[in-house]
């Protein structure tokens, strides 16, 4: 069994030969999440927008992002396992592939102006999500210890770029569509297709050798996190963790995915509606190496907190703007996607603090489909919730919600405030 190691992969290189492939899959992986993040978000920005001026109904809108979130939640387990049997090049790969495909199937929706086929397609489409998502652990594979929630931060930090040019491109991709001769609608996800396919050719050139694979050749199964030396993380503060995460998903895609919508009715046109995705995209990766810093330096519990209050305040100033006002709207967003960043990092650290090498794969995989199936759910109540009250009750729930999540954080961390010093630095 142990012959099967190819030339790619050494099995023990020093510990310089390490760092310097380090450098380069987290260089790859940032080039892969700039443009498959643009597609991403540029889908997350016209996916209600299209499915409800096709069906002619909001709450058809909403069940666009849940099935675009449904569809990442689906993809979780089957990139995780890939990631185990062939190492995370296949896993990415096989992701934005599939990504691809479906935003080849929306482009084919707007073209026939058949909705169903719209919420089907979104379901591969969310593939991409969950590609994205499972490149921040590539990037901690062979990340030194006291270095895993930064590693992790700079691929979510990376997506920065192409998640807040992305919607921009929204609307020329659907001028361009219709001066090409195609329905208009369809332009936006002919952008996706190709972005999409950009990131899959990227992965495929150059994440070798794999991150994992050899992480597992240089490791020892007793690799402990840098919170809890020698003995893991707990199991409560990772239970505790991985609620929080489960929550900022949850309300990450309520509140944003009925926002274009909401926007709409207070008269904001495509132009409008992408600068507020945008700028909310901006606010969930571009400080994401803040917190990673924070997470190693100060310990994870933090900063969670501090994710758990920016959602709060989020939902606050969202619920208490009408549609006209823009302006409190996008900020609101922003703050949603600050606070979704902080607890994502947070979460995902210690997560990664908890299990050897060997067994990340799996373990994520199954985190990622409970945090991604929360953002499904949370698409649901947010069109069902519309529909039967308005967007300023929404948001107010969905404070509230975070705040019972941050009362229960500030219950861990404060007694450890003063008691537990801050993670070593890296060698």
């Amino acid at each position: 069994m142990t012959t099967t190691t190819t030339r790619a992969v050494p099995a023990t290189p020093p510990d310089a030969g390490l760092a310097r492939i380090q450098r380069r899959t987290l260089a790859v992986l940032v080039a892969a999440q700039v443009v498959g993040g643009a597609g991403v978000t540029t889908g997350v920005a016209i996916a209600a927008l299209s499915a409800a001026r096709l069906s002619g109904s909001d709450l058809i809108g909403g069940l666009a992002l849940t099935c675009t979130v449904l569809g990442a939640a689906l993809a979780a387990v089957p990139l995780a396992r890939a990631a185990t049997r062939f190492g995370r090049r296949t896993a990415l790969l096989g992701g934005w592939a599939a990504a691809t495909a479906g935003a080849a199937g929306g482009t084919l929706a707007m073209v026939l102006g058949s909705w169903p086929l719209l919420l089907l397609s979104c379901v591969p489409f969310g593939t991409g999500t969950a590609a994205g998502l499972a490149a921040r652990f590539a990037g901690t594979d062979l990340a030194a210890p006291g270095r895993r929630a930064r590693a992790l931060a700079v691929v979510l930090a990376a997506t920065t770029v192409g998640a807040v040019c992305g919607p921009l491109l929204a609307a020329p991709a659907q001028r361009g569509a219709g001066a090409a001769g195609l329905v208009p609608g369809a332009g936006p996800y002919l952008l996706c297709t190709v972005l999409f396919g950009a990131a899959a050719a990227i992965v495929a050139a150059g994440l070798r050798p794999d991150p994992l694979r050899l992480a597992r050749t240089h490791h020892s199964a007793a690799d402990p996190g840098p919170g809890e030396p020698g003995t893991g993380t707990p199991i409560a503060p990772l239970a505790l963790a991985l609620g929080v995460v489960v929550v900022a998903q949850l309300v990450m895609i309520a509140v944003m995915s009925m926002a274009p919508v909401h926007m709409t009715h207070g008269g904001a046109g495509l132009g409008t509606v992408g600068l507020a995705i945008g700028a909310h995209a901006a606010g969930m990766y571009a400080l994401s190496p803040l917190f990673g810093w924070a997470s190693d330096r100060l310990g994870r519990l933090p900063v969670l907190a501090a994710g758990a209050g920016l959602l709060v305040a989020a939902g606050l100033v969202a619920g208490t703007a009408d549609p006209h006002d823009h302006l409190r709207l996008t900020a609101g967003l922003v703050l949603l996607g600050l606070g979704w960043s902080a607890a994502l990092v947070a979460g995902s650290a210690l997560l990664v603090d908890a299990v050897p090498p060997a067994e990340r794969p799996r373990l994520q995989g199954r985190a990622d489909i409970v945090v991604n199936l929360s953002g499904a759910l949370g698409g649901s109540v947010a069109g069902v919730t519309v529909a039967a009250t308005s967007y300023e009750m929404l948001a107010l729930g969905c404070a509230g919600l975070a705040g019972g999540v941050l009362v229960a954080v500030l219950r861990r961390a404060l007694p450890r405030v003063g008691s537990r010093a801050p993670h070593p630095p890296s060698r």
